[in-house]
């Protein structure tokens, strides 16, 4: 092809009959290939020459051989040679072109498109294999809102109805009144479980997680399962079939305050054998979880001496540490392993801290407050009634397990619905624990009724109390000075639990809490749970499971596989052990 002019205008274009054409001949040679032979004017049709036929036999034969195009300059078409038609750029390639670099816009979009491609098969095979597996080890993080209202690992979703205070809460729920001296607590948590439908899959559930575990510790029946946990019809069911828990282990915790749960009970009023329960526990153990346990429950101690240590004696002493116990056991008055972080800490041991000025660990653990624990009792006529142990846990132990219940320790506000517990403790716990009766009528099997249980505490030592309510009324008050010094076993005074607590809710079944009436319980038993509310003083609002003066976050992420493995029944090595020892204790002479 010429790059001269257009092929319409080349040396090959082709003849026809027009007159006053000027043009090439085209002839076929022996090789296939056309080229030019001649050069001639011709002045008009071939047929009008001047010349005697016989002499145009050529021209003759040509035109005979040929059909010859008709010139389409006959047809008005433009030929001259700088006429620019719209394909020309197809086969006419401008100088321009060939020299401009890749970063013009077609280049710019070729390499985007690219890019984008690449990015995109990343993201299929190494991102989202990567998102999958980090969402898959979410729920056991240990960071779940450490420190403040929202998790430090970020985990809890900043989307609808998703704050510590549930949007659903009554405006006029939204503070209250102190039980001990009037002053203002404003709510700092609430879940009104309006919401059908939820479900406590670990990670499924911004604050409440199920377990999926046996509750071997308290030797309970049943297997726990989330699956018997879900919300329907504005309350939280948790279901006992002849089928544990969930709770805000490490998610919400709380110091200080008043926590409310408004309960339907299970079952029915006068039949034995279940135990639900609403209760709450330091944060630095995880029900269920043994080696989180072990040396944590249920100690609430910051002193240095005899009651740090393994059976609450040493070398047979004090005396009532050996005989003044449980009576199943010989007198031994405790079988707990000793205070695993206590004051009496030697100093670079492993400790969760903080340091008290002079020097000296604070005493941390596990403490235990309870709500409620549904139990059936027998009235003064003989008749079975439904009762609630409402009551502290505590260790290290007085003699006898008799804390000192005088008046000015223990207020009981109707004696006719309220009542000191028989059971006061044994080898591994100390309970000070007043029982008082339930709404008879808000049970599973009776009314669609809810009656309202709670707790009010301010933690410590000096003012510090514990305040009950049972069906909206108080039942009974628990002074700090209850559990002061004693001086028989040599222990110091116990304060009102420090440690930031977290609300665990569950219904179970243990011989360990009394009988069980096999032959009249009905399956499946539901608890509903119509909404748990927690408030605080205005003035002290304290939330947060690694406050800064009772840190957990460290502790528990250090030593995250005790916290996580419910397979693990003690912290120290041995079978079934997390493998680590208790810290040195100085009382002990172990610095």
């Amino acid at each position: 092809m010429s790059s001269r002019g257009s092929p319409r205008t080349g040396p090959y274009s082709a003849l026809n009959n027009s007159p006053s054409r000027s043009g090439s001949l085209l002839s076929s040679s022996s090789h296939g290939v056309l080229r030019r032979e001649s050069s001639q004017t011709f002045e008009g049709a071939i047929t009008d020459s001047p010349y005697p036929r016989a002499n145009s036999q050529i021209s003759h034969s040509i035109s005979e051989k040929y059909s010859l195009s008709p010139d389409i300059r006959a047809w008005g078409s433009d030929l001259s040679s700088d006429l620019v038609e719209s394909d020309d750029v197809l086969h006419n390639p401008n100088q321009r072109d060939r020299s401009s670099g890749s970063w013009n816009s077609r280049g710019l979009t070729n390499v985007g498109c690219l890019l984008i491609l690449a990015l995109s098969i990343l993201a299929l095979f190494v991102g989202y294999p990567a998102l999958t597996y980090a969402r898959a080890k979410a729920p056991e993080a240990v960071g779940l809102n450490l420190g403040g209202a929202f998790n430090a690992s970020g985990q809890i979703p900043q989307i609808g109805n998703y704050g510590l205070v549930d949007l659903d809460t009554p405006k006029d729920a939204w503070s209250r009144k102190s039980l001990r001296d009037g002053s203002d607590m404003v709510l700092v948590f609430s879940d009104e479980f309006n919401t059908d439908g939820r479900t406590f899959y670990p990670g499924d559930d911004p604050y409440w997680e199920a377990h999926d575990i046996n509750y071997w510790a308290t030797n309970n029946l049943e297997w726990y399962d989330p699956a018997a946990l879900t919300t329907k019809n504005g309350a939280l069911h948790i279901t006992l079939e002849e089928k544990k828990t969930h709770n805000l282990w490490n998610k919400f915790c709380f110091t200080g305050g008043y926590i409310e749960a408004n309960v339907r009970l299970p079952g029915i009023n006068n039949v034995a054998g279940l135990w639900p329960a609403v209760w709450t526990l330091g944060n630095l153990g995880r029900a269920g979880f043994g080696a989180s346990l072990e040396g944590m429950w249920p100690y609430s101690y910051d002193a240095c001496d005899v009651g740090t240590v393994a059976n609450q004696s040493r070398n047979g002493l004090p005396i009532y540490s050996i005989t003044e116990g449980d009576a199943k056991y010989g007198g031994s008055l405790s079988y707990l392993p000793g205070q695993k972080l206590s004051r009496c800490t030697c100093p670079g041991e492993e400790h969760p801290g903080p340091v008290h000025p002079d020097g000296t660990y604070v005493g941390r653990s596990a403490p235990e407050i309870d709500v409620i624990e549904p139990q059936v009792g027998r009235g003064a006529n003989g008749l079975l009634k439904g009762e609630v142990s409402q009551s502290a846990q505590y260790a290290p132990f007085d003699k006898s397990y008799e804390w000192k219940h005088t008046a000015q320790n223990m207020k009981i506000y109707n004696a006719s619905a309220s009542k000191l517990n028989g059971f006061v403790g044994n080898i591994v716990q100390q309970a000070a624990s007043v029982v008082t009766d339930t709404n008879q009528r808000c049970y599973q099997l009776l009314e669609d009724c809810y009656s309202i249980y709670a707790f009010e505490y301010k933690p410590g030592f000096d003012g510090a109390y514990v305040t009950w309510l049972s069906d909206n009324k108080l039942a009974w008050t628990l002074e700090a000075a209850g559990f002061g010094a004693n001086a028989l076993t040599e222990i110091s005074a116990r304060p009102v639990p420090q440690e930031p607590m977290y609300i665990i809710v569950n219904l179970g079944m243990s011989p360990n809490f009394g009988d069980i009436d096999f032959e009249h319980l009905t399956f499946p038993a539901v608890m509903e749970i119509d909404y748990i509310r927690v408030y605080q003083p205005s003035d002290s609002i304290n939330i947060g499971c690694d406050p800064e003066d009772f840190p957990t976050k460290a502790y528990i992420e250090k030593h995250v596989d005790a916290y996580m493995n419910y397979n693990l029944t003690d912290w120290r090595p041995g079978k079934g052990g997390y493998g680590q020892p208790f810290p040195k204790n100085s009382f002990l002479g172990e610095c």
